[in-house]
């Protein structure tokens, strides 16, 4: 099944899998089409994970009624407000301690806090910065604050004809105080990252990127023909305003909007006019996802979070070139042949040391072509009542409730 091609993940394990085995019961055997070096790691993706084959096989409605091996069972599904699980007395490690767990949507950072203190929720996630002193006093809350794997990232469509001059890209780069952004918008709960992976990340390399250098950003446009003719602070070129399309989401990542905001005033301080707007999440992956010839982004801010833990999931998907979207999610259009090269060779290698060289070179052309604006990686900070125990919190935004307990 997953060598049909007819399910959304398939890409994850095609380009390694060649048939899979059953071997007995409670084993399985994989038969690996060609070398492939991050191939545990890939298995650790939540798409890989094991669901009833009787339910495919019967054409079921697994999107909307899924069934899977875990200690909770699906129960019902509120689309855009609620998913509720049921523990399931058949779990092979046994039931779970609590009879009900129930996801909620809710995007509004005070609102979800509020609920917490009330009590309307045992468990939140992704707390504001801004909400954070206030439930440290909270003592009916912990706090749990970890490093995360997620990178956020304003990527920069390399074929539109302003953001296809690495100097434009680079001095946008200069223009841009991270550490600011991360000291007063994120209050702390973010750190400064130049290479597109988290620190975390297998294969992570820290690598050199650009500080904050707003006279270097404007040297950089003056080098690439934008000029301020008529005095009006915005750069010319060719008779033409630098502006830019700034696009963010907002509530999808903390604090995401008010970043972008900040990011906007960094690049009207060098001269280029940057129109910020804001879509649904939906809509914003539509318009982020069109083929070359239809796609309008310029500048937008995005997160990623590999799910593998490896860098192979971070450079092949966003930075390879036949992973250009619509079909991968190279939302930026980048290409470099020898980034190709080293991802490559990082894919088919299975010698942790070349592969973790090859991944270093492909972050260092990645940064100094300033495929992206690389903004930072945010800390998981997460919130639950005293009375929770035994929650398990990964550092890709996962929460495991097999253990949880309420007092």
């Amino acid at each position: 099944r997953l060598l049909s091609g007819k399910y959304k993940r398939s890409s994850l394990f095609s380009p390694f899998l060649s048939e899979v085995k059953v071997v007995d019961e409670f084993t399985v055997q994989f038969i690996l089409s060609m070398s492939f070096g991050p191939f545990l790691h890939t298995m650790c993706h939540t798409a890989g994970v094991i669901i009833d084959p009787a339910r495919i096989d019967a054409n079921a409605d697994i999107k909307n009624n899924p069934s899977g091996t875990g200690p909770f069972a699906f129960k019902s599904w509120q689309k855009g407000d609620r998913i509720t699980l049921a523990a399931f007395d058949k779990y092979r490690e046994g039931r779970p301690k609590i009879d009900t767990a129930v996801f909620m949507t809710i995007p509004d950072d005070n609102a979800r806090t509020m609920m917490l203190e009330t009590g309307e929720i045992d468990i939140a996630e992704r707390i504001s910065s801004f909400e954070v002193e206030r439930l440290r006093e909270n003592k009916d809350i912990d706090l749990t604050i970890q490093p995360g794997m997620r990178v956020m990232y304003f990527a920069m469509n390399a074929l539109d004809p302003i953001l296809k001059e690495v100097k434009v890209r680079q001095a946008i780069n200069y223009a841009v105080d991270r550490d600011a952004i991360c000291k007063n918008i994120l209050k702390g709960f973010a750190r400064p990252i130049d290479s597109p992976m988290a620190f975390a990340v297998n294969g992570y390399a820290p690598v050199k990127g650009y500080e904050y250098k707003p006279e270097k950003a404007k040297s950089l446009l003056e080098e690439a023909g934008w000029k301020d003719s008529d005095g009006d602070k915005v750069l010319e070129k060719d008779g033409k305003k630098l502006e830019l399309r700034l696009w963010s989401p907002n509530g999808r990542y903390p604090m995401d909007l008010k970043t972008a905001e900040a990011v906007q005033a960094y690049l009207k301080a060098v001269g280029i006019d940057a129109k910020l707007s804001t879509m649904d999440w939906a809509a914003y992956l539509a318009a982020t996802s069109r083929k070359p010839e239809e796609n309008q982004s310029q500048i937008f801010l995005m997160g990623w979070s590999p799910s593998t833990g490896d860098s192979d999931w971070v450079l092949r998907p966003l930075f390879h070139t036949n992973q250009w979207v619509p079909g991968g999610g190279n939302r930026s259009f980048y290409s470099n042949p020898e980034v190709d090269k080293y991802v490559d060779f990082g894919m088919t290698e299975n010698d942790p040391a070349k592969r973790k060289e090859a991944y270093r070179k492909a972050q260092e052309l990645i940064v100094e072509d300033a495929g992206w604006l690389t903004m930072f990686v945010l800390d998981n900070v997460n919130g639950r009542r005293k009375n929770v125990k035994g929650l398990v919190e990964s550092p890709l935004e996962l929460i495991f409730l097999k253990g949880v307990t309420k007092e």
